[in-house]
């Protein structure tokens, strides 16, 4: 039987960690992990009996050197999920010189992402997004990308997770000739530690037993990404749409404009070059 090479990032934890236990059951799959904490990562990876990496994506040298090594060991990828991210707060510039949570959220899988067309190209493979309903509160300014202006935690938040379904909708367009598809989805409030850089209100709901009661489990949070990469895009799915609960769902307004989604994907490719 042929197995489909499936790159999940962010799979240390909450909803990644979920979704690669879920694939692990299936034979068509040979995962590959991606996790900022060595010893989760190491955890899962050895628990479920696959490969897996460590990269914290506040640094794009690691990410570079994640693609690196990623395309030496698997020429063909089927399926990459772009499921690392977070909120951070306070304010905080990375090594590289960007907002962290543009850069862990949006920057550094776009980098990835990029670096893997090659591979990506020979497996026609999926690219997905995990996005988030934020992304409705949000807007991107071009002029602005770093939120220096006006910054607020979820602020930021919100405006790297349109980003990250704007970009879906652009390397379509740019890539779905090439036999590439992607597509972005929004996991619902899940149960994880994704709060626990945001501030301590955030902290305190997502352990409190009222967080608890009102969110999903990473498990429910993780059943449309793991449905996205198990079945067909231009069959099952639309490629370059948005989903949530395995339905697809108008985006954003600003995600609607190709035009600004062009110049956005490229004034952010100037930025990891």
């Amino acid at each position: 039987m042929n197995q489909r090479t499936i790159v999940i990032t962010g799979a240390s934890d909450g909803i990644g960690r979920a979704a690669a236990e879920a694939l692990s059951r299936r034979a068509d799959v040979s995962l590959v992990l991606v996790g900022r904490s060595p010893a989760k990562i190491a955890e899962v990876g050895e628990r479920l009996g696959c490969e897996y990496h460590v990269c914290d994506f506040a640094r794009l040298s690691e990410v570079r050197a994640l693609a690196q090594a990623l395309v030496e060991a698997h020429p063909v990828v089927d399926v990459l999920a772009n499921n690392a991210g977070g909120v951070f707060a306070p304010r905080k510039v990375t090594d590289d010189g960007y907002e962290m949570t543009f850069q862990v959220n949006h920057l550094a899988p776009l980098l990835l992402t990029e670096e893997l067309l090659p591979a990506l190209q020979a497996g026609e493979g999926t690219v997905i997004f995990t996005a988030s309903r934020a992304a409705f509160r949000a807007r991107i300014n071009l002029g602005d990308l770093g939120k220096e202006k006006g910054w607020s935690t979820f602020g930021a938040y919100g405006a790297a997770k349109l980003a990250n379904i704007v970009t879906a909708r652009a390397m379509q367009r740019r890539y779905g000739a090439d036999g590439i598809n992607t597509v972005s989805f929004h996991p619902g409030v899940v149960a994880t530690s994704f709060g626990a850089a945001a501030g301590q209100w955030v902290q305190r709901f997502y352990s409190s037993a009222v967080g608890k009661r009102v969110m999903r489990t990473p498990e429910q949070g993780a059943d449309t990404l793991v449905w996205l990469a198990t079945t067909t895009p231009g069959v099952d799915w639309q490629p370059g749409g948005y989903y949530t609960e395995r339905q697809l769902k108008e985006p954003p307004k600003q995600a609607l404009d190709d035009a600004f989604g062009d110049r956005f994907l490229e004034a952010s490719e100037l930025l990891v070059r």
